[in-house]
Order: C-alpha cells, then sequence, then structure tokens
C-alpha cells in the first residue's frame, strides 16, 4: 500500500471516534498496554507532559511543545484530530511524521496488531510512542484524546500533568455532572506529579484537589495565580499580553479564549522550572526559562508547530477566519468576538456534529449574520436540512448547502471587500474548508 492508501485503511478498518461517533470508542486500557509491551514501552524512553480537558488541549499542547522547541529541546508532540492530513497528529519540532514511517508501520505490525482489533486511535497512540522514541525526542507533548482515565494516552508517566478546564462535552461517555467529567480527566493525576488546573468550578475543584491528595501530587490553580493581568485582541488577529513574570508578551492565535489558555501555559512554564525541566539556549546562572523564548514561542506557534485552526486568518480580502471552536463553552468565548467584529456585512459558514448542544449553541450565534449552513464530510455532522431546521426555529435566517466548498463558494460570490466571512461550528467543517477551499 501506499500512504493515500495506508490511510485508508486506517480510516475505514479500524473503528474511529472522530468518524463514527460511540462506535469508534472503546473503553479500556487493554489494547494501549499490549501494543505497548508488544513495542517494549517506547513511552519510557522519553520524558512527558500530559495535557486533558474540555477545551483549549490544543492551543495549550502546541504552544508547550513550541516554547520547549524554542529552548532547544528535540520535541514529540501528539495531538488530534488531524484537519487535513493524518501526519499533523504526531510531528517532532513541528514536522510531521514522515509517510514512508506510517506505511511501513503499518505493513510491518499488521499481523500482530490486526487480531487485537485496536481502535484507530490506540494504534495512532502507539505509533506515536514508538516512533518517539526512534527519533530519541527529549520530550512530547501528549494531549488525551477523550476523557482521561481510561484514554490511552493514560499510559504515560509525565513529569507534568495539565487539565485546561472542565465544560460539557461527551457527556455519554464522560458523565452527566461537571464533577463527574472532572474525575474521569482528573485520571491522569499521576503520584507525586505535579499538576497544573487551568480553570476550576466550585464543582469541579473539589474533585481535583481530593484526587489530588489521593496520589500525592501537588496541584496549582492557575487563577490562584494568575501569570496574565491584562489581555487585548488586537485588529491583526493576535493578542497583546501584560504578564506577571514575562512582561508584555505577542500571542500569535488569536481569539478571546486565546487568554485563559496563555494564563494556563505561562503557570505551566513556572512548573516546568520547579521542577528543573530547563531550558537548552544560554541562560542566566538560575537557568529559568527566559523572556526571549517564551516570547518568540507564542508569536510563532503556528510556524514551529504547524497547528492551524485557531481564530486562523486564511484570507485578508474579505476577512476570513477559521475556528476549530465546537461546543457550548467554546462559543462563549467565539459569539462574543464575532458580535465584536466591525464590518458591513457578516458571513457565516457553520455546521456541527450531533452530540453537541446544537440549539446552546445557536442561542449564541449573531442575529445580525448571513448563514451558510452545511455539513462536513462526516458520518458525525448533522444533515444540513435538520440544521437549517433548527436555525430557523432559534431565528437564524440562511440557506442550506451540502457541502462545505458550496458553502463557501457563495460566500465568494456575495462577499463584498468590507465584509468578515467566519468558517466553523465543528472541526470537521474546518478541515472540509482547508482541504478543499485554500
Amino acid at each position: 500500500m501506499n500512504y493515500t492508501e495506508t490511510c485508508q485503511y486506517l480510516f475505514s478498518q479500524l473503528p474511529m471516534f472522530e468518524k463514527q461517533g460511540a462506535s469508534g470508542y472503546k473503553e479500556g486500557l487493554q489494547n494501549t498496554q499490549a501494543l505497548d509491551e508488544h513495542f517494549g514501552h517506547p513511552h519510557r524512553n522519553f520524558r512527558t507532559i500530559h495535557v486533558a480537558g474540555t477545551n483549549g488541549k490544543g492551543s495549550c499542547s502546541h504552544t508547550l511543545a513550541a516554547i520547549l522547541q524554542s529552548c532547544g529541546y528535540k520535541v514529540g508532540l501528539y495531538t488530534s484530530p488531524h484537519l487535513v492530513d493524518f501526519r499533523e497528529r504526531i510531528r517532532i519540532n513541528g514536522k510531521c511524521i514522515s509517510k514512508e514511517y506510517v506505511v511501513d508501520f503499518v505493513k510491518q505490525e499488521r499481523e500482530f496488531f490486526e487480531p487485537l482489533k485496536p481502535t484507530f486511535f490506540e494504534l495512532a497512540t502507539a505509533m506515536a510512542f514508538k516512533y518517539f522514541s526512534e527519533m530519541k525526542v527529549d520530550i512530547a507533548v501528549v494531549e488525551v484524546g477523550l476523557g482521561g482515565r481510561l484514554d490511552c494516552t493514560n499510559i504515560i508517566q509525565p513529569d507534568l500533568s495539565i487539565i485546561t478546564n472542565i465544560s460539557f462535552d461527551h457527556t455519554q461517555f464522560l458523565g452527566d455532572t461537571l464533577a463527574k467529567i472532572a474525575a474521569e480527566k482528573a485520571g491522569i493525576i499521576k503520584q507525586g506529579v505535579p499538576v497544573v488546573i487551568g480553570e476550576a468550578t466550585p464543582e469541579t475543584r473539589p474533585v481535583f484537589e481530593k484526587k489530588a491528595r489521593e496520589m500525592q501530587a501537588p496541584i496549582v490553580f492557575a487563577e490562584d495565580e494568575p501569570e496574565v493581568i491584562q489581555a487585548e485582541a488586537l485588529t491583526n488577529g493576535t493578542m497583546r499580553y501584560v504578564t506577571f513574570h514575562d512582561g508584555k508578551l505577542q500571542g500569535e492565535l488569536g481569539g478571546l479564549y486565546q487568554e485563559k489558555n496563555t494564563n494556563t501555559i505561562l503557570c505551566a512554564v513556572r512548573q516546568l522550572e520547579e521542577i528543573g525541566l530547563l531550558c537548552k539556549c544560554e541562560l542566566p546562572e538560575n537557568q529559568q526559562l527566559c523572556h526571549k523564548e517564551i516570547q518568540k514561542a507564542l508569536s510563532n506557534v503556528s510556524e514551529l508547530t504547524g497547528l492551524q485552526g485557531r481564530w486562523q486568518i486564511v484570507k485578508e480580502i474579505p476577512l476570513t477566519v477559521c475556528d476549530t471552536g465546537h461546543n457550548l463553552a467554546g462559543w462563549q468565548y467565539l459569539s462574543r468576538q464575532l458580535n465584536n467584529i466591525k464590518c458591513q456585512n457578516m458571513h457565516i459558514i457553520f455546521g456541527m456534529v450531533d452530540d453537541k448542544d446544537v440549539e446552546g449553541v445557536m442561542k449564541l450565534l449573531p442575529r445580525n449574520a448571513s448563514y451558510y449552513f452545511t455539513q462536513a464530510d462526516n458520518k458525525r455532522a448533522i444533515p444540513v436540512d435538520r440544521l437549517l431546521m433548527l436555525a430557523n426555529e432559534n431565528g437564524l435566517v440562511g440557506n442550506e448547502f451540502r457541502t462545505v466548498e458550496e458553502a463557501y463558494n457563495m460566500v465568494k460570490s456575495v462577499a463584498a471587500r468590507e465584509d468578515f466571512v467566519f468558517v466553523g461550528g465543528s472541526s470537521y467543517v474546518v478541515a472540509d474548508f482547508l482541504k478543499n477551499c485554500i
């Protein structure tokens, strides 16, 4: 098989939550442990940072990888889902795993893993850990796929654990209260390993505190020790920060939600200093991570790591932005940002998947926009006719388009130079947009 055929095999032969929903999710670590043993426990050969949470995992993971990379480390980065190419999930210093490695891995290991019937994510995780070990990374930033306690990334023994925040998402797997969801994500807290909590609520804080006590894990709540003193969204799509320890910083990643993410990231940096995971560049004698490297990383995250889809400006005229925010908590920030946009007309290409609070999100959408309702090329996508019906019930005006490409072609034909175009509602809508329209 060539690379394209290998990817088709991975996507079609293995259960995949992103494509199939519940039928592609497997609870438990038995397959992961079997794969790990088969490959000789590769994750033990490099240091790790483990990142869980409902929202912000991707931004935090990529930015931390960028910081460590700027400080001279060889950094593995494992994230999900991918937007355009499977190889986005597995990177070293921003460079994707090679096509040849993916092809050879499947070819050489099929005889072992096929009888196991692993999920797509279980096999991808095993591939990532094996690759990072063979490429001799210094450290890997590992993003949890779903939940935490039973996620197949949870075999690692990290140097630092991070839980960004908790909100209602994947409740069919993680529980129907914030406390239950927090308990699942708190499952990444390991014995004696420090943990940073980005945001907590009265319902989730006691859950984290209890788990940390049980595991004798030092716990830091980023909101209690704020690093970001002031944040401002700039007209060029970036963020400007005034911080407690690092002075003024420019953040490449736009989006009002990045203020919370950046506070979490900088709090994590302080913990990395505390545990001795230090910068390899030329430093003062105290060897702390220096302002110059943090600034370089925050202002160049996309170039350093390949991150896409976070308030990403893809076209200047008319100003066109895509964002992977896909649940109610994410849209509480996105809606504020959209309502602050100054433009002649606003065009929103919108679609969602069927396990999200669609009506809750629709109540937050701007009322003064023209809508282009669509569905991603994904079995979990809400059919566009049903989406339009829900939109009409919620007072939104628009038309339906069978594909993201059709919707964007229509927008291009009607949008004026002074207009604003937004594409989002689902990671898969953004993925189709980046693959087929840009």
